[in-house]
């Protein structure tokens, strides 16, 4: 199950983007599927297949690892019983999963997030309803800095969250940061002031405010939470959103990349 994230330390340590300790290359980036979770697995121990995995691309079985969840994100980890089993694209389990991936590509509504099949929330609105599917994964890796797409996300955490704080937003000159995530990938991405009015859908009372960033967040009514004891925990929807990325530095553009939202509204 997922595991929350905390709001309360947003604005001095915002919610991890990558389980690494940095971010990894774009040329990395670029070697990972668009579709699907990449399960990062950690060790601190060498062994000769270890090697061959960071010399090429192989396919491999991996054997008593354990996972946990941190942030939010799945990681792996190997232990002193781990095994790990180099395989040829010939052998029949490869040759499953091959097919079972690349069935994915299909149709859109396979690509989609597994988890958000016959899940996915209405309480947001877009304008680009035509345009098609793109996960973040598919934008990191795309071939331009600035780009804009439609995806399907769960909103894990944001800054600021309080009402109070949410309706200086619209009257003066701040970005509401969100951590948005899908199975492929985690980013920020902001709302600036010229789309704040639009996306919360007009100049809304504190109550308002709060109660359409809780839809967002998953943070359950006060009868929700007694009814299902979630005690205070959150289970954010799947919500359809518009991104666009942009620089900041021309003379850095990857480096200095951002996302911000447009063109969507949170319902009534």
């Amino acid at each position: 199950s997922w595991r929350p994230c905390s709001l309360d330390t947003e604005a001095v340590t915002p919610t991890p983007l990558h389980p690494e300790e940095a971010p990894l290359p774009r040329e990395v980036l670029c070697t990972l599927p668009c579709v699907g979770t990449v399960l990062r697995v950690f060790s601190n121990r060498f062994s000769k297949e270890i090697l061959h995995l960071q010399k090429d691309i192989y396919w491999a079985r991996f054997c008593n690892i354990t996972c946990k969840q941190e942030f939010g994100m799945w990681k792996g980890s190997l232990l002193p019983s781990s095994r790990i089993r180099l395989l040829s694209s010939e052998d029949g389990s490869v040759i499953e999963r091959l097919k079972t991936f690349n069935g994915r590509f299909a149709t859109q509504v396979h690509r989609e997030p597994m988890a958000s099949l016959h899940t996915a929330s209405d309480i947001t609105d877009v304008e680009f309803k035509r345009a098609g599917y793109t996960t973040l994964m598919e934008s990191l890796t795309h071939g331009q800095v600035t780009h804009k797409f439609k995806t399907l996300v769960r909103v894990v955490a944001a800054y600021p969250c309080q009402g109070k704080e949410l309706h200086s937003l619209l009257t003066g000159d701040y970005c509401l940061r969100l951590t948005l995530e899908d199975p492929t990938a985690r980013i920020h991405a902001y709302v600036h002031k010229d789309n704040a009015v639009s996306f919360f859908g007009g100049f809304l009372t504190l109550a308002a405010l709060t109660r359409k960033m809780n839809r967002l967040l998953g943070v359950p009514e006060p009868e929700d939470d007694a009814e299902e004891g979630m005690a205070g925990g959150r289970n954010p929807p799947w919500i359809w959103c518009c991104l666009k990325s942009y620089r900041l530095d021309k003379y850095d553009p990857w480096g200095s990349r951002r996302y911000r939202i447009f063109g969507t509204e949170i319902r009534d």
